[in-house]
């Protein structure tokens, strides 16, 4: 499909088919995710894939248009870093040596202007930079996915409190940042139906 066809077919479905998504079909979205542009290369977020229908029934609750829950394949929880350890950065350079085959001592000057970089922010300032990461990762995978023919609903309106709970999510150091329901439109969601509403070109862009 072409992407600008793929695009346009998609939307924030609100009720999906309960379909499965096929286990290859879902790994390459989940590999767009993985490869997406992230700010220094630290991807300062997980990504949790809810596939049990178990695990999906208990965050029913957590969300306060459920509809989408309750009817998709599988549902991708994303999740900022509030801030970068050490340690953190660590992990990361001796990753890059492994994958690179490079002597960590080459990587040395990289890793000190990364961490002044880091040590300069606040913490307010490092979880939002984690945040505007995070939304990277979801536009990739909405795009992927409207590639592979699997219809998509990113969603921010959920209870904060009980989400971390049930994914034993630690407060202090990380926040889920938005969500995103994978499945196949339901043939009842009237939205699909409905023709997509965007700027004129002439008051969205700007040619200088």
């Amino acid at each position: 499909m072409h992407y600008l066809e793929a695009l346009s077919r998609r939307y924030s479905v609100k009720k999906f088919n309960n379909q499965i998504v096929p286990q290859e079909t879902l790994h390459n979205i989940l590999e767009s995710g993985k490869l997406s542009a992230s700010s220094l290369g630290l991807q300062p977020y997980k990504i949790v894939v809810v596939e049990s229908e178990e695990m999906k029934q208990k965050l029913i609750p957590a969300f306060y248009n459920p509809s989408q829950i309750s009817t998709c394949s599988h549902l991708i929880v994303i999740i900022s870093k509030k801030n970068i350890e050490e340690n953190y950065i660590r992990g990361y350079f001796n990753h890059i040596s492994e994958v690179r085959q490079t002597p960590i001592e080459t990587l040395i000057p990289f890793k000190n202007s990364i961490h002044q970089h880091i040590t300069q922010k606040t913490q307010d300032e490092i979880f939002n930079w984690a945040e505007k990461q995070s939304y990277i990762v979801l536009a990739n995978l909405m795009y992927a996915a409207a590639i592979e023919n699997v219809d998509t609903c990113p969603m921010e309106g959920f209870r904060q409190d009980l989400i971390e709970e049930i994914l034993n999510i630690n407060p202090e150091t990380e926040k889920v940042t938005v969500t995103l329901a994978l499945g196949y439109r339901s043939e009842e969601d009237l939205f699909q139906h409905m023709k997509k509403v965007r700027k004129p070109n002439e008051k969205l862009f700007k040619f200088i």
